[in-house]
């Protein structure tokens, strides 16, 4: 038999072999399994009996925590796997107040739902479910309480494939420079209110007059539901989150931030291109009300403290600014998220401040960092001016997520910061026109 021969019936047989081992590798090798998709993702709630029996507490993986809902019907939790899915099962392990009836449902969008299970007659204990669906969303949806007491979860198991898992979003590859990686949020007064829904929830009149942005129902009884339900006046109108401050007086007089106000998303973190979105109904306070003035000047959060003028780098309001100028003031917030908790008992400790410029392992999930600009139309002589919470250096704001297409706020995070963009509300860089907008006039999806 001569060489080439022998080579080519060698290589024959190599590949009738490999031929036949890949056919019995298809045979025994089983097929992906499912996997739960819900574990530390983020999580919303109809209501919760407090901090501690917050909605993320039904997916954390800890059989000792738990969701509890108001005593009312009807209630609800939802979660967000980060990302379109397969649905394949449901795990819903109950506390003794349990759902007699109950609805499992799906939604690509947080706001149409599709019936997976429905459920009557539920006797408590862990409940299994085979489901067969898709959606970004899942939800337990309860019409009918077992107990004298609210709906309560031990754990809330989504199985399937899909979702966002744990892989990080890649790093782009631009052919331009990054100089930027941010888009903005317009929005203008809508009230002045002594009320403060996260730190006071449900009493009105608790708090020192806070000015109000965006959301134009917000008020001490504002939760994600009523606020996904309001209207708003920033200009990208699926932007429904509340933004508000603490008033600022010249002497007694109030003075009002007048037109769009600037809030930033940015990312504050050096790997940009992992930042997600918020997760539906996240909240939080940046800054204190107690701090001293040292405590404002060193906190992460300042940026130049107030400004008016060529004057900057103020860690109080200026004594006097040139007439016909204007009081800014900035301050960032934290960027880096727990994972679990859209609230905490301080309204803080669920959110961190990278470290280094990177989010720190007790809270990996990198957020937009919100950066505040408010102008406040006052000059002259300001040794009289002050805010609602004390001196200037008492500054501090507060946020409730609320936008209500969860993709156009996905849209704007993967366009602009991901992207590398100096964006406008509708996610347009000025100066970079070639790379196009992440949203269209009507402030729609392309």
């Amino acid at each position: 038999m001569s060489v080439f021969r022998r080579k080519t019936a060698l290589a024959s047989a190599a590949a009738i072999v490999s031929a036949v081992a890949a056919t019995s590798l298809a045979f025994v090798l089983p097929a992906a399994a499912d996997t739960v998709l819900s574990l530390g993702r983020a999580a919303s709630a109809s209501s919760s009996e407090g901090g501690a029996y917050a909605a993320g507490a039904a997916f954390d993986g800890d059989l000792t925590t738990r969701w509890s809902s108001a005593w009312t019907d009807p209630q609800w939790i939802q979660v967000d796997l980060g990302a379109p899915a397969t649905i394949s099962k449901v795990v819903l392990s109950w506390e003794a107040a349990y759902a007699r009836d109950y609805k499992v449902q799906s939604s690509p969008d947080g706001n149409s739902w599709t019936d997976l299970k429905t459920v009557t007659g539920g006797d408590g204990g862990t409940d299994t479910w085979s489901v067969s669906g898709t959606g970004r969303y899942v939800r337990m949806y309860g019409t009918a309480r077992a107990t004298g007491y609210g709906y309560s979860l031990l754990e809330f198991e989504v199985h399937g494939t899909g979702g966002a898992g744990t892989t990080p979003r890649p790093k782009p590859t631009f052919t331009d420079e990054v100089t930027h990686h941010e888009f903005q949020a317009n929005c203008s007064l809508t009230a002045n209110r002594p009320d403060d829904p996260i730190v006071y929830p449900g009493l009105p009149g608790a708090s020192h007059m806070h000015t109000f942005v965006g959301n134009t129902t917000t008020n001490a009884h504002s939760t994600s539901s009523s606020l996904l339900g309001g209207n708003t006046s920033c200009t990208n109108h699926h932007d429904k989150s509340a933004y508000w401050f603490p008033s600022f007086y010249k002497g007694n007089q109030l003075i009002e931030p007048v037109g769009n106000q600037v809030i930033y998303y940015k990312s504050g973190i050096l790997e940009y291109w992992r930042v997600q979105p918020f997760p539906q109904g996240l909240r939080f306070v940046v800054g204190s009300p107690t701090s001293t003035q040292e405590e404002f000047r060193t906190h992460p959060g300042a940026v130049e403290g107030f400004e008016c003028g060529d004057l900057s780098k103020s860690w109080d309001i200026p004594q006097y600014c040139v007439p016909g100028s204007q009081v800014n003031v900035r301050f960032q917030a934290p960027s880096c998220w727990n994972g679990v908790n859209l609230d905490s008992a301080d309204h803080k400790s669920h959110m961190a401040y990278p470290v280094g410029g990177y989010c720190p392992s007790s809270h990996p999930v990198a957020v937009p960092m919100l950066e505040f600009k408010i102008a406040f139309p006052a000059s002259g002589d300001l040794s009289q001016a002050r805010l609602a919470s004390g001196r200037g250096y008492t500054w501090h704001y507060d946020f409730f997520n609320a936008w209500d297409d969860p993709r156009i706020l996905d849209a704007l995070v993967t366009h602009c910061i991901n992207g590398g963009l100096q964006c406008n509300p509708r996610g347009y860089d000025l100066y970079k026109p070639h790379r196009g907008a992440a949203l269209t006039e009507d402030f729609e999806l392309p």
